[in-house]
């Protein structure tokens, strides 16, 4: 797919983790790093970009991302309830991402055409998003709950269910994942390391999307 022929389009949870093996997570301090920073990272490869809810720029980073960056799939990243998938679809995400699985982000999803990527850590979590419907599921924290041969495991009786571990995870430890047949991605923040934002270093940037979109699946 081109990097513009789904500009406009409503992507599946699936086709938002197929865009590249690394979905970049993006805690964005200033808002004037935004755009040059999404630009470094698709410039890369990585086109489906994850911007987390945690600092007081994050609404508006997305929003200047969606209309200033047509090569990226901006998403929300942290939604913990459904006033911030509420502020995050307003924002101009194209997907969102929970750490978790919550009655109230379930219910903002089910009235939503933009796709969930909920965060699941154990069997019974997995379990519940299946009865909402989900498929396709964020492991997280993955390095602290079993990492890769934990998500090796749950292939066993979610043999149709497809995972993108975050957390913790680096350039040396995503093989791991990406080599099991039940990953399609993994998430991670190594692709923009705080200094070399701060540095406003796009290039070296770009260099590591370059080497991380390499990563084989």
């Amino acid at each position: 797919m081109g990097p513009m022929t789904d500009a406009a389009k409503i992507l599946t949870t699936a086709e938002v983790m197929g865009l590249a093996p690394v979905i970049p997570v993006l805690t964005i301090e200033s808002l004037a790093d935004a755009i040059p920073l999404a630009k470094a990272l698709t410039a890369g490869g990585l086109r489906a970009i994850e911007v987390t809810l945690r600092t007081p720029c994050a609404l508006d980073a997305i929003r200047a991302i969606a209309a200033e960056v047509p090569d990226a799939v901006v998403g929300a990243g942290t939604v913990l309830n459904a006033a911030h998938y509420e502020q995050a679809l307003g924002a101009g995400a194209r997907f969102i991402v929970s750490p978790g699985l919550t009655d109230g982000v379930l219910a903002a999803a089910a009235g939503s055409p933009v796709p969930l990527l909920a965060g699941t850590a154990t069997a019974s979590d997995v379990m519940r998003g299946l009865e909402a419907g989900l498929t396709h599921f964020k492991f997280f924290p993955a390095e602290t709950s079993g990492g890769a041969a934990a998500i090796k495991a749950l292939g066993g009786p979610f043999g149709e269910v497809r995972f993108c571990p975050t957390g913790g995870i680096s350039l040396k430890t995503a093989p791991h994942y990406l080599a099991l047949p039940n990953v399609l991605c993994v998430g991670g923040g190594w692709v923009a390391p705080a200094d070399l934002v701060k540095a406003g270093d796009w290039g070296m940037i770009t260099d590591l999307a370059l080497e991380a979109a390499r990563l084989v699946r």
